[in-house]
């Protein structure tokens, strides 16, 4: 009989133990390129269509703190749709983004800015400036869209058709994420890849929760779908707001879209690696379902999975097979969203270690965002809130 491997010798494949982790290993990449592979072919990409109905009044959202830098960009491409009103909510910022909204005001009499009102508690500050931006609203289609978000001309048309050709009370685009720093390239592409490899399209169709997903990025709301879903105030203290209500509307029989962003939509999520650290660390536990253990196992396996391959590939040419199926993943995901940065393919290895820091702060029993604390546990609106009725604002 072999003796058992020493202390500091890799596994060997044909071991009992290694040919396990292997084909464990293996079947997981496989698995995530099937799923991939579906989504390349029927996960859609906003584009004009021909057809559709007309689309109805439309109010444009922004909820905006401390946003004094990339709003004027935001608003340009908002302001090139053909919206009936563009509201932006100044959510206590500290720079000048009640500025910015007020000169986009005086030059475009569709722009109207808000001043938000305090947080209640048990709110999250988005929830609360995306709730008072819709009870102002006076659109039949509300338009929940970040200040990081950039729309292309025709963008609010082609959300509207891929609403109709859906069929969708409830539509989210994921915008084609920008990178500028190694850093941000380390972590925000995950953001598409755990989108089309995990939820096939097709799944959109079945009435169960867990297959529904959206992005609080570019969020578009049939008014009465909106008020069905009682506003953001029941997603009041959630921060992962966005797949809270994507949750929802699938519990309550209301039909959810989905579209990634294409040429049309466009974000600079994240400014460079403490930031993304930071943007992960606050919805992670709500992504693995408000549980250490989750946590835990996650951290674990995405280490097996895409950065032990490579440490024993040199001794093995299966485990090089391997590592370059999570290299595949990376490349199918950046072909499909038309992202140009094949250096990101390099850093898959890295990027379990490199997400670490947001694991730990995920573990924390708050989070701090913006310069406001929230536990990370779910939340209800406390005893203090003041809501108004979707609409009510009219």
């Amino acid at each position: 009989m072999a003796a058992p491997p020493g202390a500091g010798e890799v596994v060997p494949l044909r071991t009992r133990a290694g040919g396990a982790l292997a084909f464990t290993v293996a079947a997981f990449h496989l698995a995530k390129l099937c799923g991939i592979a579906v989504n390349a072919v029927a996960f859609p990409a906003l584009r004009p269509q021909p057809g559709a109905p007309a689309r109805p009044a439309t109010s444009i959202l922004v909820p905006a703190r401390d946003e004094a830098a990339r709003l004027p960009a935001a608003l340009r491409g908002i302001q090139g749709q053909q919206a009936a009103e563009i509201l932006v909510l100044d959510d206590e910022s500290a720079d000048g983004t009640a500025v910015v909204a007020e000169r986009a005001a005086a030059a475009d009499p569709r722009v109207r800015l808000l001043r938000g009102l305090p947080v209640p508690p048990g709110w999250t500050g988005k929830s609360w400036a995306c709730q008072q931006l819709a009870d102002a609203a006076r659109g039949e289609l509300v338009v929940f869209c970040d200040a990081d978000v950039s729309l292309e001309p025709g963008a609010l048309d082609a959300l509207w058709s891929g609403m109709c050709a859906q069929r969708a009370d409830v539509f989210s685009v994921f915008p084609r994420q920008r990178t500028v720093t190694v850093g941000e390239r380390l972590l925000v592409p995950l953001i598409d890849e755990v989108l089309l490899a995990f939820l096939p399209h097709p799944l959109l169709r079945l009435p169960v929760a867990a297959a529904a997903s959206a992005n609080g990025q570019l969020l578009a709301f049939r008014r009465a779908a909106y008020a069905a879903l009682g506003g953001h105030a029941s997603a009041a203290g959630d921060l992962v707001e966005d797949l809270a209500l994507a949750r929802l509307a699938r519990g309550r029989g209301l039909r959810l879209g989905l579209a990634l962003g294409g040429d049309l939509v466009s974000a600079r999520m994240y400014s460079g690696y403490r930031d993304s650290v930071r943007g992960f660390g606050k919805s992670l536990r709500a992504a693995h379902g408000h549980s250490d253990l989750a946590l835990a196992g996650a951290v674990a396996w995405h280490l097996v999975a895409y950065t032990l391959p490579w440490l024993l590939a040199r001794r093995n040419p299966a485990w090089r097979a391997i590592a370059a199926l999570g290299l595949a993943q990376r490349l199918l995901v950046n072909i499909k969203t038309g992202r140009r940065a094949p250096e990101e393919i390099a850093l898959v290895p890295v990027t379990p270690v490199a997400v670490l820091p947001a694991y730990a702060l995920a573990l924390r029993r708050s989070a701090r965002w913006k310069g406001r604390s929230y536990p990370t546990a779910i939340g209800r609106p406390g005893p203090g809130s003041r809501h108004l009725t979707p609409g009510g604002g009219r």
